[in-house]
């Protein structure tokens, strides 16, 4: 047999990351501007002027020559002036009153600056385009007569058999169909305890093969699977921006223009008014225009949303939108769909009532009658029981009512509900009428199983509660939210699982326009966020304030929510909700501190009291410091 070994996966190393082209470029237009700075105070030092200003000169083209040609695309393409402008036009003018060197200053910590900016913000990206690493570059495919053949990934197609070894990715969603294994899913979920996986367990594109080799069915194209739903969803995120970020962008524009015809104002009075030589006054006009540059302003929301949206796709949970993580902070109504959601979206069967016999013999004699079937209740009942089971044969399902059967000596076996009893002409006595009625308004859906004209048992089946959904709808509550429950599911089966999960409004039998009515009315009352992960969710998801899916749920729900949980976890929602909240408190620091500096250190500079020298420090430094206080935020937890 002949094995295709997959070619080895090019990987961007986490320093390539932050060392960007633009970073480098930046720290080495920086450090020809210091060399250029020192060199022509030394040179001056020595009354070498014309190396003096050869050097100075060095400087401003290092430091001020991209500035420039920002500023003039900003101005050409965009219509718009920035913070570039300012710096260029404040270097040049220390220059024309004799202060080169402050004015070299001034562009090398502004370079400087930038260059800090750019890696601090490629920490933030980090995270999120580490996914993007995570696609293999294609697979070993199975052939039918047992060799392999590696495919480039777009060339992987549903059907086909993929042989994944220890230590490889898997490239596409799928279904493990040979093998048992342990997959590492921490890059997708951020859950760091590898998970079990046996044949019919289903795997993701990108995660990591533990330590067995396994066979998987292509479920899907490699262009539609998780991984790449992903990382488009990142992409249109970091393209996306908050309402705060787009009030800071539509600022900075008037802002510049203001600042820039403030300087002509500031010379004129410190001149004609308060008498200064025109240098001097041209000197503070020129110091007032560097503090009042709107850099930190412009920086300290995208600072902090960038950081914010990596550590939340770190811990899996993926913000489509800056918007999305704003409205988060804010939201005090949650609203929950219940199956998939609330429940773990799938049947199990959870109370048996002996009626005769044993109940081992009564869940092996349901499992034997019920194993063919592929009604959800049948398997609930089926997966129950491990041990052997009774042959039954002449298996027949009667649509809409159960199964029955035959066992080998004869006798006929069945399980079902009132309307196979009704076929069968039995009646239940009225103390087992009873007890399935109760069993029935504690949410249950029932079946009866029975030898000939006999019951033997009454069977509960139900979709349980998730383990989790208890503490996050408890924790949500401590945070001051108002918590709802929308569900099409029956009203007993509802307030059931609302009783167990610890939600008290419950809104039960709606269909997807009537949860779409309840969450445009409930909007009018708060900030709504919307959980869901059906089809049927998608209008509510897409009408709420803020549309949250598990990475489980539908197609459709992935792209209608706004955030997407790669956990099943709503731990993983309060943990977002608390990061939104961390974000605001953020954002609000960073704006209040910029401003702050602008209208302290401008009114000095406006007195006289700030050298251009001090100036560029306050400016730069509060820039640099916006941004490592947005970073701290790349160390939150959205854990469980």
């Amino acid at each position: 047999m002949s094995t295709t070994i997959t070619p080895p996966i090019p990987a961007r190393a986490p320093w390539q990351l932050l060392w960007s082209h633009e970073v480098k470029r930046g720290f080495l237009l920086s450090g020809i501007t210091l060399l250029g700075l020192v060199g022509g105070y030394a040179a001056g030092h020595y009354e070498l002027i014309g190396l003096q200003n050869a050097l100075w000169a060095l400087a401003f083209l290092a430091g001020g020559v991209p500035s420039a040609i920002k500023a003039t695309r900003s101005l050409i393409q965009e219509r718009k002036l920035d913070v570039d402008l300012l710096m260029v036009v404040a270097a040049l003018g220390a220059a024309s009153v004799g202060q080169a060197g402050d004015g070299a200053i001034l562009l090398f910590l502004f370079s400087l600056s930038n260059a800090l900016q750019s890696w601090a913000m490629n920490r933030t990206r980090r995270a999120i385009e580490a996914l993007m690493t995570l696609h293999p570059e294609g697979a070993n495919v199975l052939l039918p007569d047992g060799s392999e053949q590696w495919k480039p990934l777009d060339a992987l197609s549903p059907g086909d058999i993929l042989v994944v070894r220890p230590g490889e990715r898997f490239a596409a969603d799928g279904l493990v169909v040979d093998g048992y294994t342990d997959v590492d899913e921490s890059a997708l979920t951020g859950e760091s305890v590898p998970v079990d996986k046996k044949p019919g367990d289903p795997v993701r594109s990108g995660t990591l093969n533990g330590h067995g080799v396994v066979r998987v069915r292509v479920e899907r194209p490699a262009s539609e699977s998780t991984l790449a739903k992903l990382i488009k969803l990142v992409e249109s995120a970091q393209a996306s921006k908050s309402r705060t970020e787009r009030f800071a962008e539509r600022f900075e524009g008037p802002y510049t223009i203001a600042v820039l015809l403030s300087a002509p104002v500031v010379f004129a009075v410190a001149h004609f008014v308060f008498g200064l030589e025109a240098a001097q006054a041209w000197y503070r006009a020129m110091t007032f225009l560097v503090v009042a540059s709107p850099c930190a302003v412009v920086i300290a929301t995208p600072a902090a949303v960038l950081s914010a949206m990596a550590a939340g796709a770190r811990a899996g949970a993926l913000f489509k939108s800056g918007a999305a993580l704003e409205a988060l902070a804010k939201a005090n109504i949650f609203v929950f769909d219940k199956t998939g959601t609330l429940t773990e979206g799938r049947m199990k069967l959870v109370q048996v009532v002996v009626l005769q016999g044993s109940e081992a013999e009564a869940r092996a004699l349901a499992a034997g009658i019920e194993r063919y079937s592929e009604h959800p209740i049948a398997q609930a009942i089926a997966q129950s029981w491990d041990g052997p089971t009774p042959e039954v044969s002449k298996i027949q399902a009667v649509r809409g009512h159960g199964v029955v059967g035959v066992l080998a000596d004869g006798t006929q076996v069945w399980v079902g509900n009132r309307r196979l009893l009704g076929s069968l002409g039995i009646t239940l006595p009225p103390q087992v009428e009873r007890r399935l009625q109760a069993m029935e308004q504690e949410g249950l859906t029932t079946a009866v199983l029975g030898s000939d004209h006999q019951p033997i048992a009454l069977l509960g089946v139900a979709d349980t509660a998730r383990p989790e959904a208890a503490q996050a709808i408890a924790k949500l509550r401590r945070q001051g939210a108002r918590v709802i429950m929308l569900t099409g599911d029956r009203k007993a089966v509802a307030e059931h699982i609302a009783a167990q999960v610890g939600i008290s409004e419950v809104y039960a039998e709606l269909l997807p326009e009537d949860k779409l009515e309840r969450i445009k009315q409930l909007r009018q009352e708060g900030t709504v966020v919307m959980v869901g992960d059906g089809l049927n969710d998608a209008p509510a998801l897409n009408a709420a304030d803020v549309g949250v899916s598990m990475a489980a749920g539908s197609d459709v729900s992935l792209e209608s929510a706004d955030l997407v949980l790669m956990k099943n976890d709503l731990n993983r929602l309060v943990g977002a909700q608390q990061l939104a909240r961390a974000t605001a408190r953020t954002v609000y620091f960073n704006l209040s501190f910029a401003l702050g500096v602008i209208v302290v250190v401008g009114a000095f500079a406006l007195a006289g009291q700030v050298p251009l020298p001090l100036g560029v420090v306050a400016h730069e430094g509060g820039t640099v410091f916006v941004v490592l206080v947005g970073l701290r935020l790349l160390a939150h937890r959205v854990g469980s």
